[in-house]
């Protein structure tokens, strides 16, 4: 027992003396090596007499993660503990792949309907179809038993090479039709949707920084250049980042010569500066990015860069202010940390880390009262000190660190469109359960109808009778019909249902293309390109 509490205890400063043996990163002196160890027999006495004295029996797995998960609360919000059972899982979106299946999935009516194989998926390449429903699993009936999206993924996910036998049952046929799918690995995509937004405007939209993230940009590149793309919005809204390497690559195909693109820095670490490369993509034509408060980490060394050098505008809300970076470090029973280790600086210099001073708790509640303080409707109610003032590398424009980047171009939050009846559609969403069944009667019509997404997007509306038809679906579930709500909100409402209908039926893209339109910050974006705004900002035109 004394060597399991031993090894509890060790596991709770491990990390640290893992930290400091990684490459780059200085060595523990002996003053510095015998304080932890001092430490570590502190934490060993203290669970033996708890194993030994304590009133009661104690789960001590349970209470060393405990330890462990507050201890990190206590040094920053970015250093997390990630137990071994869920390690694969944290990592999948960041390794852009995951092993199952294949297929895009929702709950409707208590089954299982597949939304879209993925491309060049297991599911895909068997014949498995948009609409198909999967009823049994393995044998075990999956329809009608209040499966969840948690069993979805424990039923069909799985190591690649292994098998799963489902039962689907397609339109009107009889009988259940039945697959045995092989799992494979399958593609986690970060580029959510790339199109020409006018005949010389590209648009990409970036959902996290992961392994595969630049290989969908090159494609995304590649596709808007052959269609005429002069100008690129990249759009970073919502991103929350990744990994540093990605946004490092995608920085560095904006800006050359040299350039800084961040540097790193922490107590262990000696400042490390990371340049520019490689000849990029886009290093000459006019570049808008698009932010905002759920824009973080990656999404922020990536627009620093592009505003220090003078590259781009900026366009959006302030994003959130998360400076840190974390190293993973394993354990001694395969689970994991992620170990703030360094802070990142963008070329001018500024951290853009917020405030942690008071505590996690408010540390995440500061998105929250962003609103409250009116700051996502203007840019008056911040606060900036001289002490933050900042200037840009080749013109010499102020710009602002210590919480968040700070736009060019300031768009506020638009709720022009909202009502307590739209917030009810989306907050159950009901758009996204009509579209589905919409979409599942018709489809045979419909995909004969607009073969392509061009005559989607062209010639699809949602008329008078479909609105009708959608609110009278609305009233059965519970929501009541509201004249000043659909008044206020109605061209929202049919616009995000059309795109919900292009999800189902086309592809998964298709919904930011017919949703581009409620996008404030793209518009103002495209505005910007087109009425010489982005001309007289100041900016290193002739530098790239």
């Amino acid at each position: 027992m004394q060597r399991l509490l031993a090894a509890a205890a060790l596991s709770l400063c491990c990390f640290l003396t893992t930290s400091a043996q990684t490459s780059n990163a200085r060595s523990l002196d002996s003053e510095e090596s015998s304080h932890w160890e001092s430490q570590g027999n502190k934490l060993q006495s203290l669970l033996f007499h708890i194993e030994n004295m304590y009133v009661e029996d104690v789960d001590f797995e349970s209470l060393v993660e405990t330890a462990i998960v507050n201890m990190l609360e206590e040094m920053d919000p970015h250093s997390v503990y990630i137990p071994a059972e869920d390690l694969q899982a944290a990592d999948e979106p960041l390794n852009g792949n995951f092993e199952g299946v294949g297929i895009q999935f929702n709950i409707f009516k208590d089954t299982i309907m597949v939304v879209s194989p993925i491309s060049g998926g297991p599911s895909e390449k068997l014949g498995i179809m948009a609409g198909d429903r999967i009823v049994t699993v393995d044998g075990e009936l999956v329809a009608g038993i209040g499966v969840t999206n948690k069993d979805v993924q424990r039923l069909l996910k799985g190591p690649k090479g292994t098998m799963v036998t489902v039962g689907i049952q397609r339109g009107n046929e009889p009988d259940l039709l039945t697959f045995e799918i092989i799992r494979d690995k399958i593609p986690i995509y970060s580029v959510d949707a790339s199109f020409m937004v006018t005949p010389e405007i590209g648009y990409i939209k970036v959902n996290r920084f992961a392994k595969t993230t630049m290989t969908e940009m090159y494609s995304a590149f590649l596709k808007l250049k052959r269609a005429g793309m002069q100008d690129l919005v990249l759009d970073l809204q919502g991103n929350g980042g990744g990994m540093l390497r990605t946004a490092i690559q995608m920085a560095d195909e904006f800006l050359s010569e040299d350039k800084l693109l961040v540097y790193t820095e922490g107590r262990m670490f000696p400042r490390e500066d990371t340049r520019a490369r490689i000849p990029g993509r886009f290093e000459k034509g006019r570049l808008v990015v698009l932010i905002d408060q759920g824009s973080a980490s990656a999404s922020e060394i990536v627009s620093g860069a592009v505003q220090d050098w003078d590259r781009g505008l900026i366009v959006g809300r302030r994003s959130f202010g998360k400076g840190l970076v974390q190293r993973p470090v394993r354990l001694t029973d395969d689970s994991a940390v992620r170990l703030t280790v360094q802070k990142y600086y963008t070329p001018a210099g500024r951290c853009i880390q917020k405030s942690y001073d008071d505590g996690v708790e408010e540390y995440r509640k500061e998105k929250y009262e962003r609103f409250e303080s009116g700051e996502l409707m203007s840019m008056d109610s911040l606060e900036l000190p001289d002490s933050l003032k900042y200037s840009t590398r080749i013109t010499g424009r102020t710009v602002y660190g210590g919480g968040g980047i700070l736009p060019d171009v300031f768009v506020p939050l638009d709720t022009t469109d909202n009502s307590a009846y739209f917030s009810s559609i989306l907050r159950k969403g009901l758009d996204s359960r009509f579209a589905l069944t919409y979409v599942d009667s018709l489809r045979a019509q419909l995909e004969t109808t607009y073969p392509t997404e061009e005559d989607f997007v062209d010639q699809f509306n949602v008329d008078a009778a479909m609105a009708s038809d959608f609110q009278k679906f609305l009233t059965t579930e519970g929501i009541e019909w509201d004249e000043e709500g659909w008044e206020r909100s109605g061209d929202a409402i049919t616009l995000r249902l059309k795109a919900m209908i292009g999800r189902n039926l086309v592809q998964p893209s298709t919904f930011y293309r017919v949703i581009s339109g409620l996008n404030e910050s793209l518009q103002k974006a495209v505005t910007i390109l087109e009425d010489g705004t982005f001309e007289k900002s100041n900016l290193a035109h002739d530098t790239f």
